[in-house]
């Protein structure tokens, strides 16, 4: 729970896995926009911010358009509130690498509170309250808590009632409350796990977070949306947002506005790839958890989304005497399943925890992720067993002890 200091190492983040194929639908409406001159309003224009409460009223969040903010991505959007909201900043820990950089960028402090065995995305509620308290005491003033109902790195979705706990910690202790629900639509069995959003809970106290990249766009077009309470204090709230939006000068591109539009719209083939792609993602981390248990990690159970996050500390003794004694030199171990060590999600770089992504095993070629994504069963695909096997075989070489 103490403060997260800057990283002198400045150690790149791994290249990323390729995107998934651009539906020819979406990338048809960019192409229409692409002679477009003028700029898209700061913010988002009338047509997009209307889409957005229709995209919120489907899941449950009556909205207005002068409650929403769209911008390029999160990152730029969790600056913005960030700058808005002011003082310092409380993660889960662990939690996604996007979280941190940009409270770091405007020289706030970032305070990281634990999150429970049972699930991740938000803070177990008395390590938050204790988190507060301690960062009250070194001279910190907390107005911000980040959280996630469908979690980056781990996967998981915490229980209502242990969202509920935090949000009423985060009340009591006048913190505004961003969620992030960027994957609530990435749930691998939607009828297995019960997904509240907190502005449900606490609507008066918290900003909805969501980038577009993760379900409704590709990849490689920046879009996020924010949702506001709507009350005078969330006006304000979105008046400052938008004002460091303007300072940083950050509007969507004029030519994605209307596929983005189109695409919050959610007409059948995008509804289509997004049920898709969240069963493929939901088979393949499954696989993905089967084969680190069985090589002796611990691992919660992935429920939404492409990640998992394995903790390896039960089979330090076997890395240590392979020279693996930190995340840094598991993830390189494990690159060519884009790994990610813990130390990029706030953990302890000697904590010997890494997250997997399914995008991994898609394959490293469009035609290979066109086929995963049309079959029955991407388990049957020769280049999803071979990469699934060889990681086995790897995690087998690495934990095996040498007299074993």
């Amino acid at each position: 729970m103490q403060r997260t200091a800057r990283d002198p190492r400045h150690e790149p983040d791994p290249d990323p896995p390729v995107g998934l194929p651009v539906l020819p639908e979406l990338a048809a409406h960019l192409s229409a926009a692409a002679d477009r001159t003028e700029a898209e309003p700061l913010g988002g224009a009338a047509p997009l911010r209307t889409a957005a409460c229709g995209y919120w009223e489907r899941r449950g969040l009556a909205t207005t358009p002068d409650r929403v903010l769209a911008a390029p991505g999160a990152p730029a959007l969790l600056l913005a509130l960030y700058a808005a909201a002011g003082g310092a900043v409380v993660l889960p820990r662990p939690c996604s690498a996007s979280y941190a950089p940009p409270a770091r960028l405007l020289g706030r402090p970032v305070h990281h509170a634990p999150v429970p065995a049972e699930s991740g995305g938000v803070p177990d509620p008395f390590a938050l309250l204790e988190t507060v308290r301690r960062a009250r005491m070194d001279g910190d003033t907390p107005r911000v808590l980040v959280l996630s109902v469908a979690d980056d790195p781990t996967g998981t979705c915490p229980a209502p009632e242990q969202l509920h706990e935090v949000c009423e910690a985060a009340a009591d202790e006048g913190l505004w409350v961003i969620s992030d629900e960027t994957r609530r639509d990435l749930l691998h069995d939607p009828h297995d796990t019960v997904l509240l959003s907190p502005a449900e809970m606490l609507p008066d106290g918290v900003v909805v977070l969501t980038d577009l990249r993760a379900t409704l766009v590709p990849a490689a077009w920046p879009a996020a949306l924010a949702r506001f309470p709507g009350t005078d204090r969330g006006a304000a709230l979105r008046a400052a947002v938008l004002d460091a939006l303007a300072a940083s000068r950050t509007p969507l591109p004029g030519p994605l506005a209307g596929a983005v539009t189109h695409a919050l719209g959610e007409p059948e083939e995008v509804r289509a790839r997004t049920a898709t792609v969240a069963r493929v993602y939901g088979t393949l981390a499954a696989a993905l958890h089967h084969v680190v248990t069985e090589a002796g990690a611990v691992c919660r159970p992935p429920h939404s989304g492409s990640h998992l996050y394995a903790d390896f500390e039960p089979l330090r003794r076997p890395l240590g005497a392979r020279g693996i004694v930190e995340s840094h030199a598991l993830e390189r171990k494990l690159a060519p399943w884009a790994a990610r060590g813990g130390h990029r999600f706030g953990d302890a770089p000697g904590a010997l925890r890494v997250r997997l992504g399914a995008e991994a095993l898609l394959g490293a070629d469009r035609e290979q992720r066109r086929r995963a994504l049309a079959a029955p069963d991407p388990l049957e695909l020769p280049h999803i067993t071979e990469a699934l096997t060889a990681l086995s075989r790897a995690l087998a070489g690495l934990t095996t002890s040498a007299d074993g």
